[in-house]
């Protein structure tokens, strides 16, 4: 046992302060973050809105977080990523003080679309933030530890918040959220002021830095991203709802469910990563396997007669999740040195907003049309052409290899 503690332990090792000051950051942030997933319930229970509405309030989650992706890429690169996420954690936890007190329906599209706009500028922010401060050979690791403190913060979230909604309602998830968020901002601004931290990789500009518009293999990887993203967040949205109208869940349970996924990716994440690293194989393959185990978890929803089944369900989903995730952040980071980095992942994060907008949406009214079995065959369906595209991609970039080495 002490062995296997301390080779967990050695998986961390390496890895500068700064990165470990983002980490704790983005878990206290994260810790906060109840209201999301809880919107689909707070909009359908609280504020009484149809099944179509949601999806459209969602839709507009979608388009700000869009917006905002692309403008935290462009500020990373002009003001730079210490101001982007600075200005980012302030305005989200004030913006959640004042969405509390919304309640019409367009009000509620246009206040959710603002207050993602400004959350989502510190997303290409924190990954430029991250290739500052990690070597090289660290930033797979750097990616997965951040991804370790956004799902710890969100295995507390939705438990802690299934809590306060039992207790005091939907409306403590806001102050929360808004004072989290406000706290994260002033750690920011005393642990990684630029006057304090140090960075440790000066990669993060280049000579003649090439558009991610014209990186086509790139383009078409996030394409692929997207279509997973479309699959992935119906986890937060349609599956909440099949949780309670289905399978007759409490809030509370269903808060536990999804808190476990984060606490699973807490526990096995890192030294996952490390051992598949070990593995040598390519990131892209790493993607695929890690599309493919999602796609094979929403087949735990056609099984009526066990209910343990939804935990495998989840742990399948996980797992998935804990390939895919990393290795799909540490392709992007790395095909990024080709150009600007806050725009190259400025898109990357903008292809997770278009996921927002269309699988948010898209899977409500799949449910409201067909029904919760035809919207999991879709999107087990939409995986398998996510995971025909990367394919591809792998196919392109052996035959680049190839090429290059033939060339020396």
């Amino acid at each position: 046992m002490k062995t296997l503690f301390n080779a967990y332990l050695n998986t961390f090792r390496g890895l500068s302060k700064e990165v470990w000051w983002l980490a704790l950051i983005t878990f206290v942030n994260r810790a906060g973050a109840m209201v999301i997933p809880f919107l689909s319930l707070y909009l359908r229970d609280d504020l009484k809105f149809s099944l179509s509405d949601v999806g459209w309030v969602m839709t507009c989650f979608g388009f700000g977080s869009l917006f905002g992706s692309w403008l935290g890429g462009k500020l990373s690169d002009s003001l730079g990523y210490y101001k982007t996420i600075l200005f980012s954690l302030l305005g989200t936890g004030l913006g959640f003080f004042f969405l509390q007190f919304i309640t019409g329906f367009w009000p509620i599209c246009l206040g959710f679309f603002l207050l993602i706009a400004i959350a989502d500028m510190s997303r290409p922010a924190f990954f430029v933030a991250l290739s500052a401060y990690s070597k090289p050979e660290n930033k797979t690791r750097s990616l997965t530890l951040i991804r370790l403190a956004i799902n710890l913060g969100f295995s507390a979230g939705p438990a802690i918040g299934g809590l306060i909604i039992a207790s005091i309602g939907y409306f403590g998830l806001f102050w929360v959220d808004g004072i989290t968020c406000i706290l994260a901002g002033l750690l920011l601004f005393q642990t990684l002021n630029p006057k304090k931290a140090k960075e440790t990789d000066q990669e993060v500009l280049i000579a003649s830095p090439l558009s991610p518009y014209k990186d086509h293999l790139y383009v078409l990887f996030l394409i692929a991203l997207a279509l997973f993203g479309v699959v992935f967040v119906q986890y937060f949205s349609t599956v909440p709802l099949y949780y309670k109208e289905v399978r007759d869940l409490t809030e509370s349970q269903i808060g536990l469910l999804l808190g476990m996924n984060g606490l699973l990716i807490f526990i096995f994440e890192m030294p996952l990563i490390a051992f598949m690293e070990g593995k040598k194989w390519s990131q892209v393959t790493n993607v695929i396997l890690g599309l493919l185990l999602t796609g094979l978890s929403f087949g735990a929803f056609f099984i009526n007669s066990w209910a343990g089944i939804l935990i495998v369900g989840m742990a399948v989903a996980t797992l998935g999740e804990m390939i895919a995730f990393p290795f799909g952040n540490a392709f992007a980071l790395r095909r990024a040195k080709l150009g600007r980095q806050g725009a190259y992942m400025g898109l990357y994060s903008m292809s997770f907003s278009l996921s927002h907008i269309f699988g948010h949406n898209s899977g409500m009214q799949l449910v409201n049309g067909f029904g919760y079995e035809i919207t999991w065959l879709v999107m087990a369906g939409l995986c398998l052409v996510a995971i025909a595209l990367l394919y591809y991609i792998k196919n392109k970039l052996e035959v680049e290899a190839g090429s290059a080495l033939s060339k020396i």
